[in-house]
């Protein structure tokens, strides 16, 4: 396959599932990636933040992505020239960028996602993003398919909300919660109430906007308060997230309780 249609690029503009639902990826694994892309998220974010993965390791995590029906959306370590002209070459189509502050920061992103002269992305003709040559018109076509995702984790960057969703090329907003309940004093509870007034209010000020705006949340109930603050976009928890906890609640439940002889059985 050569096309290089960016899906949830139109996704963002309205044309799929409403509202997009995915999670995180930190595992760092593709055999993780690949069973998440097939259990019906509509997408994943690969986390290059936070999980010591290289470009490399990029590389074998988007294939397994690309091998089901899920979209990849990469979050890069940092709003960095290099890095995002590497993680592009890779193959990636969506990428986030964290911790963008003001909308000088994020013309930046922009033109570091884009090949002149509407940016500064280098120019290479083979390589995993251009279908290693066999695009046809990837270099004339790239920059329409690429899609930049920066994130707000700040009440200063809440602010400029406006602002930074002004800038052209930007696709759309996402929200860090973690961050924002750190940066106002609530560092690792994102429902403390101050907390909370300041996603709904980022995801108004988006909606007036006209701009996407995406979040995560820990729990299937936190994202449903966040879909009702209207949220265009939606990830919950992450594989290693889920894995665990799953993990100790079957745990609990055998060390609990006597086995059954009469038990289903399922396969593992």
């Amino acid at each position: 396959m050569t096309d290089i249609e960016n899906r949830f690029k139109g996704w963002l503009k309205g044309t799929g599932p409403c509202p997009p639902l995915g999670t995180w990826l930190m595992a760092a694994a593709p055999a993780s990636a690949e069973a998440m892309g097939y259990s019906g998220f509509d997408f994943l974010v690969v986390d290059m933040e936070h999980v010591p993965i290289e470009v490399s390791d990029l590389a074998h995590i988007l294939r397994a992505i690309g091998c089901t029906p899920a979209d990849a959306v990469v979050r890069l370590a940092w709003n960095d020239q290099v890095l995002v002209k590497r993680v592009l070459d890779a193959g990636a189509q969506t990428i986030m960028l964290p911790f963008v502050q003001t909308a000088e920061e994020a013309r930046l992103a922009v033109s570091f996602a884009k090949y002149p002269p509407q940016g500064v992305r280098g120019v290479a003709a083979v390589h995993r993003g251009s279908r290693f040559g066999r695009a046809a018109d990837y270099l004339k076509r790239a920059n329409d398919q690429v899609a930049v995702i920066v994130q707000l984790e700040t009440p200063e960057a809440i602010e400029r909300l406006p602002e930074i969703a002004a800038v052209p090329g930007i696709d759309a907003l996402f929200v860090g919660p973690g961050d924002l309940a750190a940066a106002i004093g609530h560092i690792g509870n994102i429902a403390h109430p101050d907390v909370q007034a300041l996603i709904e209010k980022a995801a108004k000020m988006a909606r007036n906007a006209g701009k996407p705006v995406g979040i995560v949340g820990p729990n299937p109930d936190m994202v449903r308060r966040f879909m009702a603050y209207g949220y265009s976009y939606v990830a919950v928890a992450s594989d290693i997230a889920m894995m665990t906890s799953r993990a100790s609640e079957w745990l609990g439940v055998l060390r609990d309780q006597p086995a059954s002889p009469d038990a289903p059985v399922a396969a593992y």
